[in-house]
């Protein structure tokens, strides 16, 4: 890895997760080492008419464990995601108050769609109420910048404060962003990751109707999401967040953080070729892989594990292999491949965050997650994607990656930090 002065470096001193797996950074690296699916029938509408009658929710979740209940009741469940990581994140870097200069702090927060909740519960009002009885917080709630700016309010977060809607790479290409802001001075520690709460009705239908969303599992659902494996039929809708505190190393030293590990490389592409299909080649992902590992200062042997987006999809999953072995070459049958959203369902906005948070712990821990329900790979799947249960190992350098709707590819490298 090149080295960059410290004002230069970004590194990782916080985490905080909002998951289908568990309600904190402890249970959520818990599930994932214990091979444990979040996916269950989904409970927050009747599905009886749908498709798809599961999803990987959110469970258990108290608001008021991280902010107050009439704050809570005034944003949508994705803003709520958003507060509650964040605090978690903030806490766990040790920045109480008077840690971090106001002004030199900002939260940029990845939102694929926002919030949905709202949106039809307040067109419901619409239709049977009358136009006057909208509820009157129905914008504030619903637009997808609120929820980096209820962060902002909730910690006094007063520098750069926006949302970057990439579809499922939107908390990648957040993370991505925030880095380049601080390595250019404009923060010194920036919340970064990202959120949603799309498991409504129109959000399953919308994605049933798109042939997105397995359909052959509402009976086991613990086994419908299987990436790289031959049975898979569609991804699972998940829901959540996963923040990072992002620092630049000057600032961390001189407070004596705790470090995790270094974000040390971004690469952003488009495939500019179909609305909702990756480009069949992956050209574009394998570009945004290689950027990331260029700005990181890493050779593709340097690398020892991928978080792959993984979304366990019948077009998604041979492309993805496709590309690991277009960047990486015989290295990528000696590297690991595993996706977590085997486990956790695909998040949406929120994935890239969550699974930065892997690729942390996975440094930490020196300990490579497993892709569960990989029961029978399929041949175009031929790489070593940790079937079933996690292994430990020497996890230096990692690699997490974002494909979303629209041709948007979003990179991150994540390193073992060295002074």
């Amino acid at each position: 890895m090149k080295q960059r002065p410290d004002s230069d470096r970004v590194v990782i001193t916080g985490l905080g997760a909002i998951t289908p797996i568990g309600n904190s950074v402890d249970e959520f690296w818990s599930s994932i080492r214990s091979g444990r699916s979040g996916t269950g029938p989904i409970t927050k509408f009747d599905p009886a008419e749908y498709q798809t009658k599961i999803a990987a929710e959110v469970k258990d979740f108290n608001p008021s464990e991280f902010m107050d209940r009439r704050d809570a009741r005034k944003m949508d469940s994705f803003a709520q995601y958003a507060a509650a990581a964040s605090v978690q994140a903030m806490r766990d870097a040790g920045l109480s108050d008077g840690a971090v200069d106001p002004e030199r702090l900002g939260s940029i927060l990845g939102v694929g769609i926002g919030g949905f909740e709202t949106i039809e519960s307040s067109y419901e009002s619409l239709l049977s109420k009358g136009p006057s009885r909208v509820p009157p917080m129905t914008i504030p709630k619903l637009i997808a910048n609120i929820a980096p700016g209820n962060v902002a309010i909730l910690v006094n977060a007063q520098g750069p404060c926006y949302s970057i809607t990439t579809a499922c790479a939107s908390a990648t290409d957040a993370l991505g962003d925030a880095a380049r802001l601080l390595r250019c001075g404009e923060a010194d520690v920036i919340l970064a990751g990202g959120v949603e709460a799309c498991i409504t009705k129109l959000g399953v239908s919308g994605f049933n109707v798109i042939h997105a969303l397995s359909t052959g599992y509402n009976d086991t659902p613990a086994v419908a999401s299987r990436p790289f494996d031959k049975g898979r039929d569609g991804f699972v809708m998940g829901e959540g967040a996963g923040v990072l505190v992002l620092e630049r190393l000057d600032h961390a030293r001189a407070r004596g953080a705790r470090i995790y590990a270094e974000l040390a490389g971004y690469g952003i592409t488009c495939d500019a070729n179909h609305l909702t299909a990756p480009h069949p080649e992956g050209v574009g992902a394998s570009r945004a892989i290689r950027m990331a590992l260029a700005n990181g200062g890493f050779a593709p042997e340097e690398v020892d594990y991928i978080n792959a987006h993984g979304t366990s999809t019948p077009m998604n999953d041979p492309i993805e292999t496709k590309v690991i072995k277009q960047v990486f070459g015989e290295h990528a049958y000696k590297l690991k491949v595993s996706s977590t959203k085997s486990m956790t369902g695909h998040c949406i906005g929120a994935a890239g965050g969550v699974e930065a948070i892997a690729c942390v712990l996975a440094i930490r821990d020196q300990y490579f997650p497993p892709t569960i329900n990989l029961e029978e790979p399929d041949p175009e799947c031929d790489l070593d994607y940790v079937p079933n249960v996690g292994v430990e190992g020497t996890v230096r350098v990692t690699v997490s990656n974002s494909l979303g709707f629209g041709g948007h590819n979003g990179v991150v490298a994540i390193a073992r930090y060295q002074a």
